[in-house]
């Protein structure tokens, strides 16, 4: 089949958004791609098709679990064999995923990046056939992102083992970042597929404001349809759904300390249009399709122009007009220049808390590589008589340096593990009568729970048992005081994977001028958000087009300082004369869509018509 009849079959798709087609063609050539699609621009298709395509097994790796839930379930649903390893899998269920893979005839194995190192993954890799390294949130890889995760340089040593091109695959790169990160992933040539960063639909609108509440309820009155608004904290994000929903807007919050099932059918009511207005974390709205938000709200100012332009980039989705509102006073500002200090504790203070950590856990020297520990920060903090922030931050920049991954708020599946044998089963007086249905539901729906501890579905078990799922786990604890099973309940838990064993003092390597280095660039992205907002001549759309490359681009027209009459930029036509002459005359189509965005009636009659006046040479 062709891709277009790949598109077709499996996602009922007509044909490509602009820039997949290329990034599909490419990849099935066997090139190595760096593709920088903006929010929206659907990736997913972009390593799924080529990885049908081609034989093998692709593997993605990317540090979103309940993205990479999200994509192995719609794949299955599509008849497509995919199939996922992240933390909270226990070794059996890690090694059943990994033989599956290898020898099951999958298509795509998901990974989280911290699984790459691991003695059981390299074993198994060395069997399977591999069509593609795929890296999600490639960003992270890069020490100039805003996001770096050690892990990811894992990935680089791949190539060393796979003769298989890379699709790596990010929203928002610099063009400092893009070079970086073709370098880490060891590129055979540099190739970047750009998409225009332009939304059209979209108006960025900027305000200075002391009364956010009130600003915010007039977008809900002015805005009709669905709408998020992010706030910093989780606590502000229910007392401002409070104060909407008082006002009368149907409005919901989110954030990533709710239970599973809360944030679930939160979710869910928002997508449904049950829930207006979702008022949120960042925590909301990570691979969320949901076309018809008619605006996106920032309430606090964010830290970096990535962070900013992935969330705003969430509404219009659908190609209507839609409104990005930053709400902004000399609070924030003050607040952020007073995060960096927070933000970046000293090097002999964080090298305090990493042996602080080690000891709350009775973790000794040369000991605890591979441990996966339920961490609790304000027992932590407590302890250790800390404050909260710096500690936080500390334990995150240590995750940066690689000593260990954090991941926040997961959610934990309950686990039993059948304490007796099979057989006696069968001759125990079991005190409940619904006992038994229980019993052999488990055994049929998990071969390994004699052996393991392992996770479980609660509402099918539920379902095959004939109980509701309050009845189950009553159950399974009745159960459990019996010592037939040993029952581990869900949770929803910090969790921290320990990455080598613990060092002595003075060996924890921590470098100054990484530090240095890490210190300046986020400074950088504080200062940028702070001339964004400050900003009162420039349009909003050329700012944050120009920070990520972007150079040449044409007012929107729609945003704050458009309508008002302050943007003076140069006519269009003298842009394209600029850039062309900036190239030496010698330019690609696809070089100049990379530069001017893919909204190809913007500036191509303009283009047409200067070559045909023979102001600029045609391009090759």
């Amino acid at each position: 089949m062709s891709p277009q009849e790949v598109l077709k079959t499996y996602w009922g798709y007509e044909g490509f958004r602009p820039m997949q087609e290329e990034i599909v063609r490419q990849a099935l050539e066997g090139r190595d791609v760096l593709a920088i699609l903006p929010t929206g621009g659907v990736k997913s298709v972009c390593l799924q098709v080529p990885g049908m395509m081609r034989d093998g097994i692709a593997l993605v790796i990317t540090p979103l679990i309940a993205l990479m839930k999200d994509q192995v379930q719609n794949l299955q649903a599509r008849g497509i064999k995919a199939i996922a390893v992240h933390a909270g899998m226990n070794r059996h269920e890690v090694e059943l995923a990994l033989n599956n893979a290898a020898y099951g005839d999958f298509k795509f194995l998901y990974l989280s990046p911290e699984r790459l190192h691991t003695a059981t993954f390299n074993a198994y890799l060395s069997v399977m056939k591999v069509s593609y390294i795929v890296v999600d949130e490639a960003h992270c890889i890069s020490q100039w992102g805003y996001d770096f995760r050690p892990n990811y340089l894992e990935i680089g040593q791949l190539r060393e083992r796979i003769d298989a091109p890379v699709i790596a695959l990010t929203a928002t790169a610099t063009p400092m970042v893009a070079d970086d990160i073709m370098d880490r992933l060891r590129f055979k040539e540099k190739n970047i597929l750009r998409a225009g960063f332009e939304r059209p639909n979209l108006s960025y609108i900027v305000r200075k404001a002391q009364d956010k509440i009130g600003q915010i309820k007039s977008i809900c009155d002015g805005v009709p349809g669905s709408g998020i608004v992010y706030v910093r904290s989780r606590a502000r994000t229910q007392e401002l759904a409070d104060a909407l929903k008082a006002s009368g807007i149907e409005a919901s919050f989110y954030h990533a300390g709710l239970g599973a099932e809360t944030r679930a059918l939160r979710q869910e009511d928002w997508k449904a249009g049950r829930t207006r207005v979702m008022v949120c974390t960042n925590a909301f709205g990570m691979g969320i399709d949901k076309p018809d938000v008619r605006f996106v709200a920032h309430a606090d100012l964010p830290e970096s122009p990535e962070a900013y332009f992935q969330e705003a980039g969430r509404a219009g989705r659908d190609g209507k007009p839609s409104y990005a509102v930053l709400l902004w006073n000399g609070t924030d500002l003050s607040r952020l220049r007073q995060l960096e200090e927070v933000s970046f504790p000293t090097l002999e203070y964080i090298e305090d808390i990493y042996h602080k950590v080690h000891i709350f856990f009775e973790i000794p020297y040369d000991a605890g590589i591979g441990r996966m520990l339920k961490f609790d920060l304000p027992a932590f903090c407590k302890q250790y008589n800390l404050q909260r922030a710096p500690a936080y931050y500390a334990i995150k920049y240590l995750e940066r340096e690689g000593h260990w991954t954090l991941s926040e708020d997961m959610d934990i599946q309950t686990r039993i593990r059948i304490e007796v044998d099979r057989q006696s089963l069968y001759n125990l007086d079991l005190p409940d009568p619904a006992m038994p249905a229980v019993l052999e539901a488990l055994m049929r729906m998990y071969t390994g729970i004699f052996s393991f501890a392992t996770p479980i579905d609660e509402e099918a078990v539920a379902r095959r048992s004939g109980v509701t799922t309050a009845q189950l786990r009553q159950l399974l604890y009745g159960l459990s005081i019996n010592h037939i099973i040993r029952y581990i309940p869900a949770d929803h838990a910090t969790v921290l994977y320990i990455e080598h064993n613990r060092l002595r003092p003075g060996n924890v390597q921590l470098s100054p001028q990484r530090y240095k280095l890490l210190r300046s660039t986020y400074r950088e992205r504080v200062q940028t958000m702070q001339d964004y907002v400050q900003e009162e001549d420039e349009c909003r759309s050329q700012f944050l087009l120009r920070y990520f490359g972007q150079e040449n681009s044409a007012p929107c027209g729609k945003c704050d300082i458009c309508r008002s009459g302050a943007a003076k930029p140069k006519e269009l036509s003298e842009q394209l004369k600029d850039w062309i002459e900036s190239r030496g005359g010698s330019y690609t189509l696809q070089e100049a869509r990379a530069a001017f965005g893919t909204s190809d009636e913007n500036w191509i009659p303009v283009l047409r018509e200067l070559i045909d006046k023979q102001e600029v040479p045609p391009y090759k």
